[in-house]
């Protein structure tokens, strides 16, 4: 198997960093909205933000190994991470709002490195 030059590694670098705040800002807005007044309110919120933190590991591990199927689960990161920012961005908690910019931030890396 080929490795990847310099050029392809450090392209993969921006991509890869925006995936791991991506799961992290999820996971710590997944537990934060169990510890919210009414957490039966953040059930989507809290759905979508595992939802997203698992695609954007997948998603990391298939681009940093150079998997012939990273553009495929690329795209399905996009659409979750999408639907999470949207959900995120609707409640005015600190940790949804972080999440959010987060979500945002992964999808605008995510779709650069797709194009």
């Amino acid at each position: 198997m080929p490795t990847a030059s310099p050029r392809t590694r450090r392209d993969n670098r921006a991509v890869l960093d925006a995936l791991s705040r991506c799961i992290a800002a999820c996971e710590l807005c997944a537990d934060a909205c169990l510890d919210e007044n009414d957490p039966k309110m953040m059930v989507p919120c809290i759905r979508l933000d595992r939802d997203c933190a698992d695609v954007c590991r997948l998603t990391a591990a298939f681009i940093a190994r150079g998997s012939d199927h990273a553009q495929h689960v690329l795209r399905e990161c996009i659409e979750i991470c999408q639907k999470c920012h949207d959900e995120c961005a609707q409640h005015q908690h600190d940790h949804c709002q972080q999440c959010a910019e987060a979500c945002q931030a992964c999808l605008e890396a995510c779709r650069a490195y797709a194009a």
